[in-house]
């Protein structure tokens, strides 16, 4: 089944309008430098994300966001899940159940383990097995990480000299 990209979405002032094509308790991925972004559609322009390091040095809890702030610039895709034993409003319940939970860990519990675990009833990262397996792919991804674009609001000049206040 083919997995249906929005790449649109990102920037579109139709952004608003277009809203009500995505369902209510759909599995978000948008592709950043190097990993993927994972959240929940809420529902009226809302996703609930695992904060993570998202925008911010500072690790950040389970929370709300606006569509097109989870999109950050990028495409959005709706991650098929035709194993989900949660859908709609019951994956969107379980997925409120968590708001502000702040146990972020990147290796195992991070937003697309949150994101199973709403839709699928199990916490489980194929980004993470994908960088386990093959460890160029781990070294992409926390170069990409240490380069702070999972942190657009680290200064440049602190990504430069390589510190990063926490």
């Amino acid at each position: 089944m083919d997995t249906p990209h929005i790449d649109w979405l990102a920037a579109s002032p139709a952004l608003i309008g277009t809203e009500r094509t995505i369902a209510i308790g759909a599995h978000l991925v948008s592709e950043r430098e190097g990993y993927t972004h994972h959240g929940i559609y809420a529902g009226n322009g809302q996703v609930i994300h695992y904060g993570g390091f998202h925008h911010s040095a500072k690790r950040r809890p389970i929370e709300y966001i606006q569509l097109h702030g989870f999109a950050a610039g990028k495409g959005i895709k709706v991650q098929s899940e035709p194993d989900a034993i949660y859908t709609g409003t019951d994956a969107v319940d379980r997925a409120r159940s968590r708001l502000g939970e702040d146990q972020y860990q990147l290796l195992t519990n991070n937003c697309e383990h949150f994101c199973t675990w709403c839709v699928l009833g199990v916490a489980r990262s194929e980004q993470v097995r994908r960088c386990l397996r093959n460890p160029w792919t781990g070294i992409k991804m926390l170069f990409a990480l240490a380069r702070g674009e999972c942190m657009p609001s680290v200064t440049k000049r602190s990504r430069l000299a390589g510190t990063v206040a926490v």
